[in-house]
């Protein structure tokens, strides 16, 4: 198993594993590490991926100086290694919304995690990031993703997610490859506000969108965040 490494805006690190047999192409399963005075670490990956990811880290920073785990939802691609992760970071707490960790993450973390409020912000030294709740978008009732206020970064979990092991970030459109993909998986809730949720996200206007599966995309975010709820507004009416 090989992570690839890859900065793929001020000082966002991108750590992508690439599988097969998940669909016709490699599939790739990424991390990403915000540095700053208090690094995040967003996305935390399967257990066993846990030694080839934690090498990668390690390779940019002292896993030691972790300070905050965050990810998505509560679901094992995202935080499967969790507890991992604070073993070897004594000093890092789990942050997420406060539906997971009521229904899950006060269970499941070895310490207690940080609750996020919609909207609620943490200082990590040297960038603000802000924590936006998305219940079921694109799945699971925690649902949310991270915005990173100082870079226009969004951290946008399995939104827009696609196949292939292509560049870190690409400046092409990938929400055709992201909605050809849905097509075939049906992985995302579609319900009567799936679409207003991404709009949400969409008036960010984030510069950066740091997919959990596939390319990350450098550009007009909002733009690609409103052509995929253009396409879920449909898929909602028709499903």
């Amino acid at each position: 198993m090989e992570t690839r490494t890859d900065e793929i805006a001020d000082g966002v690190y991108r750590f992508s594993t690439a599988v097969d047999g998940i669909g016709a192409e490699p599939f790739t399963f990424n991390q990403f590490l915000i540095a700053a005075d208090e690094p995040m670490l967003f996305h935390l990956g399967h257990r066993g991926f846990f030694a080839s990811i934690s090498a990668a880290l390690a390779r940019v920073m002292p896993m030691q100086r972790i300070r905050y785990l965050s990810f998505g939802h509560v679901e094992a691609d995202e935080c499967g290694s969790l507890n991992q992760w604070l073993e070897a970071a004594p000093h890092a707490q789990v942050a997420h919304s406060q539906i997971a960790c009521q229904v899950s993450l006060n269970d499941l973390a070895d310490r207690p995690p940080r609750a996020l409020g919609d909207g609620e912000t943490i200082d990590l030294g040297g960038r603000r990031l802000r924590w936006i709740y998305t219940p079921h978008v694109p799945h699971g009732w925690e649902a949310g993703a991270m915005f990173d206020e100082t870079h226009r970064v969004l951290f946008c979990g399995d939104l827009l997610t696609h196949g292939g092991d292509g560049p870190a970030i690409t400046e092409s459109d990938v929400t055709e490859a992201a909605c050809a993909m849905e097509d075939v998986f049906h992985a995302m809730t579609m319900a009567p506000n799936t679409a207003a949720a991404i709009e949400r996200l969409a008036q960010l206007a984030p510069s950066t969108l740091a997919l959990m599966h596939g390319s990350s995309y450098r550009g007009d975010g909002a733009a690609a965040l409103r052509r995929l709820a253009h396409y879920c507004g449909r898929a909602a009416a028709t499903r």
